[in-house]
């Protein structure tokens, strides 16, 4: 059998060091804190931190939170991940203050360049605002910022950054109407 010539092999994007890491990872995900109580937030921001998360003492993650790569996740005060949420986080994911990311949603901070033949991994940024509330079974992709206090609906898909202060809804997401902002947020 003949091997591929050397450009069109498949070189890994993961040093050797990374692809160690997301293998303990998998099996501490799937143990400690799959199978921690529900209201053991401080076991699971603990387990997090031992892999290079940042994460606000605040901060709640449900035990059926699936996340690829916590080292590139920064969760902020208050924020809360519900049940069965997806944090792929090939890239940095980051949740200011007070953000809510319901159950079943995905947030996807990787890619392919499709202008390139070989289609090589991309890992755009995805940041949520403070005050953002991404709805269940929604879905973010890569490159997208969720502005200040803006809501993306329930089944809705951000392939665009999504305005401050807006509500937003559909597949692709597309502005519905103004949200009013918060006495206490403007306070703070």
């Amino acid at each position: 059998m003949n091997q591929p010539a050397a450009e069109d092999r498949h070189i890994s994007p993961w040093t050797t060091r990374q692809k160690i890491g997301r293998v303990f990872w998998w099996f501490v995900q799937a143990t400690a804190w799959r199978w921690s109580w529900h209201s053991w937030y401080g076991w699971r921001r603990f387990i997090l931190r031992r892999f290079g998360a940042t994460v606000d003492p605040t901060a709640r993650l449900r035990p059926s939170v699936r996340i690829e790569i916590p080292w590139n996740l920064t969760l902020g005060p208050n924020s809360v991940v519900g049940d069965r949420a997806n944090l792929y986080a090939l890239g940095p994911i980051t949740l200011g203050a007070r953000v809510t990311v319901s159950q079943q949603t995905h947030l996807c901070a990787g890619t392919h360049d499709f202008n390139q033949p070989d289609m090589p991994l991309i890992r755009p940024p995805i940041n949520l605002e403070d005050d953002a509330w991404i709805a269940a079974d929604a879905f973010v992709g890569p490159g997208v910022i969720v502005g200040e206090g803006a809501i993306l609906g329930a089944r809705g898909c951000a392939f665009k950054d999504l305005e401050p202060w807006t509500i937003y809804g559909g597949n692709p997401a597309k502005a519905i109407k103004a949200r009013t902002q918060s006495p206490l947020t403007v306070a703070e």
